[in-house]
């Protein structure tokens, strides 16, 4: 048996010859991974893929797809969807809901403020209507505040709940406002009252009853319905109506006084020279009666009307020298004597303060100066009363 040569090369040598290292033979091109850790690699992914595989098929909707249930998931995916839309389109229809009740409650109130407006030029033209006929007014309420207000929120954006909050104090400001036009309208009507009663006790006093308006003449009407809600105010229609009846009957008043002979005869204030009544007679030294009181004053002072009226007579009258007599309503007669010259004719119509006559000394008279005479179907009355009124009224007729 022969033994053959190893094919193998001898093994290197460690050191060389001077003893140092040799050096190493580099690897082969054809040197990799090994085989073992190539097929775990391998092995391993093919594991993943695999689960992965299963997870996917055993996905419920996946799944049902690749078991014929495409319909069946296909439409529980549009239920879904139809129920986002639905809950979506909820909530847009509560936010169009929030934002129609504000634009409600804004309309709403732009009504209020046009009625608010309407009755505060109401009471301002009643208010004026007074100041012009001589009454003391109350100070109106100013609806400037509440109309900015209003315009401002008309005009705002929609904020929500702080927009809902100036609502509420926008309408609680315009509330306090027609509260304070009831009482403006309440004051206008007492104060037109009071005045209206004192001028009447005066005309009373003095057996003048001017015929006054009980009621405004307008047309009303309808078919009778019975009250709603529990509320029991009264309009402020009414109030404004109560209010014109007040100066209807203010007016009729002021015009009975501005009509009454209470005006003094003569523009500066003068003594009385001799009263109305018994006096001692100045030529005989007796008793005797005065029908009317003197003015004493210079010759061709100015001589006025007492009040408004017709002159009836013009002329001489025993007595009382040049004498001129003017008729007021009701029949009273006011006489005007010892007169130098006159200044009106008969069938004349004066009024309050119109020059009539000059200051003289004719007919029975001791010097110059104006008698006067206030008369009721031929009789003598106190002259006294009706000036005493005038002074009285004076605020109201400019007495």
């Amino acid at each position: 048996m022969r033994f053959q040569a190893s094919a193998k090369r001898p093994p290197a040598k460690v050191f060389s010859r001077a003893g140092r290292p040799a050096p190493v033979a580099p690897r082969r091109a054809g040197a990799g991974i090994r085989p073992a850790l190539f097929y775990s690699l391998f092995t391993g992914l093919l594991a993943t893929n695999a689960l992965t595989l299963v997870a996917f098929l055993m996905a419920p909707d996946i799944s049902g797809l690749m078991n014929g249930q495409a319909d069946a998931v296909v439409g529980a995916y549009e239920d879904r969807i139809a129920q986002l839309r639905i809950e979506v389109d909820r909530l847009h229809s509560r936010q169009f809901a929030q934002a129609g009740d504000i634009n409600l409650q804004l309309q709403e109130l732009s009504q209020q403020q046009e009625l608010l407006l309407e009755q505060h030029q109401l009471v301002k033209q009643l208010a004026d209507k007074a100041a012009e006929l001589g009454i003391d007014t109350a100070a109106l309420p100013e609806a400037g505040e509440a109309e900015t207000s209003a315009v401002a929120l008309t005009t705002a954006p929609l904020t929500g709940r702080p927009q809902a909050d100036q609502i509420s104090a926008v309408t609680a400001d315009m509330t306090r406002m027609m509260d304070e036009s009831r009482l403006a309208l309440a004051g206008l009507a007492e104060s037109a009252t009071e005045s209206t009663e004192t001028i009447l006790v005066e005309l009373h006093g003095l057996g003048i009853r001017p015929k006054m308006p009980e009621g405004i003449d307008e047309g009303t009407g309808g078919p009778f319905i019975p009250a709603v809600g529990g509320s029991d105010d009264v309009s402020i229609v009414d109030d404004a109506n109560g209010v014109y009846l007040a100066l209807a009957r203010f007016q009729a008043a002021k015009t009975a006084a501005g009509l009454a002979p209470i005006r003094r005869p003569m523009e500066s204030p003068t003594r009385i020279s001799s009263g109305f009544g018994n006096r001692t007679d100045p030529f005989t030294g007796g008793r005797a009666y005065h029908s009317g009181i003197d003015f004493p004053a210079p010759k061709g002072t100015p001589v006025l009307s007492a009040g408004y009226g017709k002159v009836t007579f013009v002329g001489q009258k025993s007595g009382y020298g040049k004498l001129v007599e003017v008729t007021h309503a009701g029949g009273l007669i006011t006489r005007y004597g010892h007169l130098s010259a006159f200044l009106v004719k008969e069938g004349q119509v004066v009024n309050a303060g119109t020059p009539i006559a000059k200051v003289g000394s004719t007919g029975r008279s001791t010097g110059p100066h104006l008698h006067f005479e206030v008369r009721s179907k031929d009789r003598a009355l106190d002259p006294n009363k009706y000036l005493a009124a005038g002074r009285r009224l004076a605020g109201f007729v400019g007495a």
